[in-house]
């Protein structure tokens, strides 16, 4: 009983940090993603394929969490776009506080797109609410067509999936048709992009999608 009523207390603070930043965020029309998915599904690789596309029409942040090191802020740095690391120190997903914290080191008067690169994990990240407009997850067909269904909440939260590694799919067991089926027994109105980092294939379409939403927020900024 003390651990539910501590989780409820836990989400419950995390939750007001969120709303105070969400509404930092709405006021100065800066578009959030919370960008999610398992080791090794290819999330950094995808964001380093948004921000070369957009950087030159979106002026864009990453915040970078990981358990320990700063590889993939290493990574994304490269693209000469700012980047905040946090680390968790173990911790298996980013919380409220860690972005209120993060947002110290922001120029968020001159930003557009706010990108927030989750620890690597289906399950923790699904529960917390870091201000985002939308939950983005990341998975590849080399993880199976199984994961849906194994770990629904993230799935069932996620206004998003990229089906990244798609170039790979001939050489796995990976059944689309079944993939599809599941996820939308979940989410019915959740957007699916299958694309390949390493052929490019996808981005295109991915890119414009995540433009409309940047450009819909500034106009509602705009409208206020």
């Amino acid at each position: 009983m003390k651990q539910i009523l501590i989780e409820k207390n836990i989400l419950q603070n995390n939750d007001d940090i969120a709303s105070k930043n969400r509404q930092i965020l709405k006021d100065k029309g800066v578009f959030t993603i919370n960008l999610l998915g398992a080791p090794g599904g290819g999330k950094t690789s995808v964001l380093e394929q948004i921000i070369k596309n957009i950087k030159h029409n979106v002026d864009v942040t990453v915040i970078e969490g990981d358990l320990y090191t700063t590889k993939d802020a290493q990574r994304i740095e490269k693209h000469h776009v700012d980047v905040i690391q946090v680390n968790t120190g173990g911790a298996c997903h980013l919380d409220a506080s860690m972005i209120d914290q993060a947002f110290e080191h922001i120029d968020i008067n001159n930003l557009d797109f706010l990108v927030i690169e989750n620890v690597g994990n289906l399950v923790c990240p699904a529960s917390y609410d870091l201000s985002e407009d939308m939950k983005i997850t990341v998975m590849s067909v080399t993880e199976g067509n199984d994961k849906p269904l194994k770990y629904p909440a993230m799935f069932q939260r996620s206004n998003a999936l990229i089906l990244n590694k798609i170039d790979l799919i001939d050489s796995t067991d990976f059944d689309i048709e079944e993939f599809y089926k599941d996820v939308y027994s979940l989410n019915e109105n959740i957007k699916i992009f299958k694309v390949s980092c390493r052929e490019e294939r996808g981005i295109d379409e991915l890119c414009k999608y995540l433009e409309s939403q940047i450009n819909d927020k500034r106009r509602n900024k705009e409208f206020q």
